[in-house]
């Protein structure tokens, strides 16, 4: 069996990668540019949001790809930039899939902010209406509208996984996590204090590891195809403790960080929580790593042992 990973370099789709070797497929990268963790795989060099439909069906049939995953797309600061690198992204990627005279499973990568700002105590399932706010989940929420709409038309073979937020090793340096990282590393370099504004917040979080899974499960089980499935850890963590995990893994002392309390100001709102038993039941899927041992495994990867 192969599959093509599309963004093969980023934090997901390296995950996703290493999934599938480790599961006996043979694995195929598209990206801009090569990494250096991709070198026992096929690779492809191309622009997604750039190159024409044909270019990239001619990419798929080639191989051929039995699943193709999509785990491709920048972040943005603007509705604009994330229109191009997600939602142009996408539409060519439908396009380029209906010219294959096969069908391979579309496996595309959505995320929990599709859902937008709920009250607290909201438990996100698959059939409440999203109602995003912000650029970034306005646009994720139409490529996935996107997807589902020509899976449901009979055009496409896709499901797509609706992902917490992530922890875990690589994460991208945009992230709340690899923000805090870098800061704590920062202090140590300096010998400084760490001055921390920790709001009052509560969201679930997944190992990237985790997701990889979910998406090797997805790539092929019966009867998904059209639907949503959410991947999450299906509880509500306060951020504090995320936080308090990463100084512990750096061993960072406690006397030198000053917290102080702050509002949300982020692309989820204050609370989010996601129902996960639809993964449960379909994909045959749950979550095995915990998050304490997430985010020191974070930390490890960037930095070896604790400073």
């Amino acid at each position: 069996m192969r599959v093509v990973v599309l963004g093969a370099t980023g934090s997901v789709g390296r995950q996703v990668c290493a999934a599938y070797q480790a599961h006996g497929w043979d694995v195929h990268g598209v990206a801009r540019r090569p990494a250096p963790h991709l070198s026992g795989c096929g690779f492809t060099e191309l622009d997604l949001a750039a190159a024409a439909p044909g270019r990239i069906a001619t990419v798929l049939g080639d191989l051929p790809a039995d699943v193709v995953v999509n785990a491709a797309g920048g972040w943005g600061d603007t509705e604009e930039e994330m229109t191009y690198s997600h939602l142009r992204l996408v539409r060519r990627l439908v396009e380029a899939l209906a010219l294959l005279p096969f069908r391979p499973r579309l496996v595309h990568l959505g995320s929990v902010h599709e859902y937008g700002p709920v009250p607290a105590g909201t438990l996100l399932h698959e059939d409440l209406l999203p109602e995003p706010v912000t650029p970034y989940a306005r646009v994720k929420l139409e490529t996935s509208s996107a997807v589902l709409t020509a899976a449901r038309a009979g055009v496409l073979d896709a499901v797509v996984l609706r992902a917490a937020n992530m922890s875990g090793p690589h994460p991208p340096q945009e992230s709340f996590l690899a923000a805090l990282m870098a800061r704590i590393s920062t202090a140590f370099a300096h010998g400084g204090r760490l001055e921390l504004s920790v709001a009052d917040a509560r969201r679930d979080f997944i190992d990237v590891r985790d997701v990889a899974q979910a998406v090797v499960r997805a790539g092929r089980a019966p009867a998904v195809g059209g639907l949503v499935v959410n991947i999450g850890r299906g509880d509500a963590v306060p951020i504090g403790d995320l936080v308090g995990w990463l100084l512990e893994a750096a061993a960072f002392p406690e006397d030198r960080v000053d917290r102080r309390e702050a509002p949300v100001r982020s692309k989820g709102g204050d609370w989010t929580r996601l129902d996960i038993g639809r993964a449960r039941r379909l994909l045959s899927w749950a979550p095995r790593i915990g998050l304490r041992d997430s985010v020191h495994s974070m930390w490890r990867t960037a930095h070896g042992a604790p400073a």
